[in-house]
């Protein structure tokens, strides 16, 4: 059996926020697999199967700060092991457009990451991070992970939550190690122009929907947590 949590905070104030990006996919992974949502203690949660693997979505209704008060009593009434948990984030240190696969690591300032690393007391389960990039000059990232999706955004955001459903089906089915190779490091943001009258050299890398299989390389959550990512 696998748990998929998806972070986010409760409430028609935080519908469709950068903050609830997480809920975004695994409601598209529940429409997929007709999946209903019904009411847990401290979350709602829906099954479904892939292949002989049952799967467990669960969006905490704790607020974000306390999504491991959620998703741990579920951990260990399932008797799952960290290795069965993926968690799906919004993930301010990376651009909008990215999505990364990675297992372990710290918070990273995310402050749901830090209350299920805190109350599981260990950081050896896997993440899927959606990039929500950092606020424009003079935001506070506070307000900024809590605003809404602008207008523009929807397409790529639609598409970003497609992948993600994606990438985590191919995790619970197949592994880590296979949704890595598969949807590591996707970047759907858009090439910059090329320059006047010249042609791309053999070997310059453009943008991708492919991955790269491994974990990650150490990146802005494996520094100190930044400032902003609360409620």
């Amino acid at each position: 059996m696998k748990l998929i949590a998806g972070l986010g905070n409760p409430g028609l104030l935080y519908t469709r926020t950068r903050h609830n990006v997480g809920w975004l996919v695994l409601d598209e992974l529940a429409r997929r697999h007709g999946a209903p949502w019904r009411k847990d203690t401290q979350a709602e949660v829906a099954e479904l199967r892939l292949g002989t693997e049952k799967v467990l979505l669960v969006k905490p209704q704790t607020m974000m700060n306390a999504s491991g008060r959620a998703v741990q009593p579920l951990m260990a009434y399932y008797r799952l092991e960290p290795e069965a948990l993926l968690v799906v984030q919004d993930d301010l240190d990376s651009p909008f457009g990215l999505l990364k696969l990675r297992h372990g690591g710290r918070h990273g300032g995310q402050n749901g990451v830090r209350d299920i690393i805190a109350r599981l007391g260990t950081e050896a389960f896997s993440r899927l991070k959606i990039g929500i990039s950092r606020p424009p000059a003079g935001r506070n990232p506070a307000d900024w992970v809590l605003s809404r999706w602008a207008e523009d955004e929807q397409p790529t955001l639609q598409r970003l939550t497609e992948l993600g459903a994606a990438a985590a089906e191919l995790w619970a089915s197949m592994g880590l190690a296979e949704a890595q190779g598969k949807y590591n490091g996707t970047d759907l943001r858009p090439a910059p122009p090329a320059a006047e009258n010249s042609a791309p050299m053999a070997g310059t890398p453009t943008p991708t929907l492919g991955g790269s299989a491994g974990p990650d390389a150490a990146g802005p959550d494996d520094a100190a947590a930044p400032a902003g990512q609360s409620d």
